[in-house]
């Protein structure tokens, strides 16, 4: 079930970068921004678009993250967008592996670990 999720979740990243540029243009025209407020509008939302924030939050609430763990989580997720798909693909490992509680925890850190994430 992870497993979808997380295959779900990233392949619907990859499909939102290809509009992306379009969608954010619009979003900063119906804000009726200009300058740099526009530019810095439309370079986050494409950052955003690509997988950033998005995924990652989605990630931590798979892992069941909240307060300062969250946001540690999503801050290094976001920073390396290697990360989130190293841990995407270390969860499904262990959820097909069957793990749990300690032993899967250390299989998620070694694999990330592993990943060079």
């Amino acid at each position: 079930m992870k497993t979808a999720l997380f295959t779900a979740l990233l392949t619907l990243a990859f499909a939102a970068t290809t509009h992306a540029a379009t969608d954010c243009e619009a979003q900063a025209a119906e804000k009726k921004l200009a300058g740099a407020a526009k530019a810095s509008f439309i370079k986050k939302c494409e950052a955003d678009a690509k997988g950033g924030s998005a995924d990652c939050a989605a990630l931590a609430d798979g892992k069941k993250l909240h307060g300062a763990a969250r946001a540690s989580f999503i801050k290094k997720c976001e920073a390396d967008p290697r990360h989130a798909a190293a841990t995407a693909r270390c969860e499904a490992n262990a959820d097909e592996k069957k793990l749990h509680g300690a032993a899967r925890e250390s299989f998620v850190k070694k694999c990330i670990k592993d990943a060079g994430a």
